[in-house]
């Protein structure tokens, strides 16, 4: 079996090992959603990864509801962007873009007082952060038929984009509650056309955005990722081992580059499943590569690919307080502990900090 070590063929891209760095959020762009030299910087640090996974990037100013995140819409959006991505590849990284579109998950603050949209008319649990403070999420209209064309449309845009920026590929972030998590499962999609009802509808959304981001950058440059066992933003499924199966035949048969995987653990430390992690039953239902993501150190990600169940790991909260991660899990060297309360802070501190490689 692989060691986390190895290399390993992700589509287009050539990884020299599968420790990857996950998406993380961290907010450092400004309020006109542009990446910022910080950011440029950040990445480059950790390069060492097999693959970064870029934070997630708004699509369009629609779905995008997060102080301080960036988009990939604007031409001043995508220079920013080539200034991380250049960067990064100085540094002999690779790195491919999230591309997320919230759905119902987006405060009216963000949208100069419209509605938010979604699958279906529903109210995301909690409250949003914004520039004013926490907020309650408010009541999503449905996308029309029309409108989720224009959806698609826009992942297909931004995708480009992303290429255009310098990315290695993308990723369509499908997962976490947001809007193609949405029409995937069953607590936020009551639709009664041919998005929503049966686990064929409600997967035709990812599929139709999949197969459209495909042929717009090929699909050996397009990555998507998956939650499968359990809640997060109050999106859940009822039965979702038929349901993500049936989602990564789909995407098997497209010939994505590779479905990265969160699933925490019953008992995680950073958001917990309702199940016990589904990988080794949904193993099956991808021929391409599959990514493990949550909860994993060094030993249980060997462990996961001794199994075969995954042929890489991601991950995330290791690589905020140690840049050269890789390195310090091959010579065996401590690792240092981030600080959560720093995480979302817009400046270098907990961000450019943790130069502790020596």
């Amino acid at each position: 079996m692989p060691s986390l070590f190895d290399p390993i063929q992700l589509g287009a891209i050539k990884a020299p090992n599968r420790i990857l760095m996950a998406p993380m959020t961290r907010a450092r762009g400004t309020r006109d959603h542009l990446p910022t030299p910080i950011m440029a910087d950040y990445y480059a640090q950790r390069a060492s990864a097999g693959l970064i996974i870029s934070e997630a990037i708004g699509i369009n100013q629609l779905g995008l509801g997060w102080p301080y995140a960036t988009g990939i819409w604007s031409r001043d959006q995508i220079a920013g962007w080539r200034n991380v991505t250049d960067a990064v590849h100085e540094r002999g990284g690779r790195i491919i873009a999230q591309l997320w579109q919230m759905g119902r998950v987006v405060h009216p603050d963000f949208l100069g007082g419209r509605q938010p949209v979604s699958a279906s008319a529903t109210v995301a649990p909690n409250h949003a952060h914004t520039y004013d403070g926490k907020k309650p999420y408010e009541r999503a209209r449905p996308l029309s038929i029309d409108e989720i064309d224009e959806v698609v449309e826009d992942f297909r845009r931004a995708a480009l984009n992303a290429i255009d920026a310098g990315f290695d590929g993308i990723q369509l972030h499908a997962s976490n509650g947001y809007l193609i998590d949405q029409f995937l499962r069953d607590s936020a999609n009551f639709r009664d056309d041919r998005y929503g009802g049966t686990i064929e509808n409600r997967v035709r959304f990812l599929k139709e955005t999949a197969r459209t981001v495909a042929d717009a950058i090929g699909a050996d440059r397009v990555g998507v990722r998956l939650s499968p066992n359990g809640e997060t933003q109050g999106v859940r499924d009822s039965d979702p081992l038929p349901l993500f199966t049936k989602a990564l035949e789909a995407l098997s048969a497209i010939g994505v580059a590779h479905v990265e995987l969160r699933e925490p653990p019953i008992d995680g430390t950073f958001g917990v499943g309702e199940v016990n992690p589904l990988a080794r039953h949904l193993r099956s239902a991808f021929k391409g590569p599959l990514i493990l993501n949550s909860d994993f150190d060094a030993t249980r990600a060997q462990a996961e690919l001794d199994a075969g169940i995954g042929d890489a790991v991601a991950f995330g909260r290791p690589f905020i307080a140690n840049p050269d991660f890789p390195r310090r899990v091959a010579e065996g060297l401590p690792l240092a502990k981030d600080d959560a309360q720093k995480w979302f802070t817009q400046g270098t501190e907990g961000y450019l900090d943790y130069n502790n490689w020596g």
